[in-house]
């Protein structure tokens, strides 16, 4: 067998060798799932925002990320300023500014800083994106609410 014979043996070898690990690698490549991209909310916390306005001095800011693959949220908030003590916070929807609506998602919130995490259902993360989920914290003089943030899309 002549020298070229061999050496063109061995190329053919290398390269099928190569071709399946070449495809094998492209399979897994498209298969391995997309990044969604994380949606981050906001919303400033005034007594102004309540409906009716709770007259409340108090402020507050919460921040919510959305991951839409997972449906989970996370959040993180603060307030202070209130009178009289908080005895519940919600996320509440759908409503847009200047709406009510019933809570959807209950959060422990005492002490002025709250943080957590949940997941959503699909109904509930088109009205997340939609801008119809606020954030409310309830106190014994505003049982109604005393603090009221409406989560909007941060761009």
């Amino acid at each position: 067998m002549s020298r070229n014979a061999i050496d063109k043996n061995a190329i053919d070898r290398s390269a099928s060798g190569k071709l399946p690990l070449a495809a094998a690698l492209a399979l897994v490549l498209s298969a391995a799932p997309a990044m969604a991209e994380v949606i981050m909310f906001k919303g400033d916390l005034t007594g102004g925002a309540e409906t009716p306005p709770s007259g409340s001095k108090a402020t507050g800011e919460i921040e919510v990320k959305l991951d839409p693959a997972s449906k989970k949220i996370t959040w993180k908030g603060h307030y202070k300023g209130l009178r009289s003590e908080e005895t519940q916070a919600h996320f509440h929807g759908p409503a847009g500014p200047g709406q009510n609506a019933p809570p959807v998602l209950p959060v422990d919130a005492t002490g002025g800083k709250f943080e957590g995490q949940a997941t959503l259902d699909a109904q509930q993360v088109k009205q997340l994106e939609s801008g119809k989920w606020y954030f409310n914290v309830h106190t014994d003089k505003h049982p109604e609410g005393a603090l009221r943030g409406q989560l909007t899309r941060v761009r």
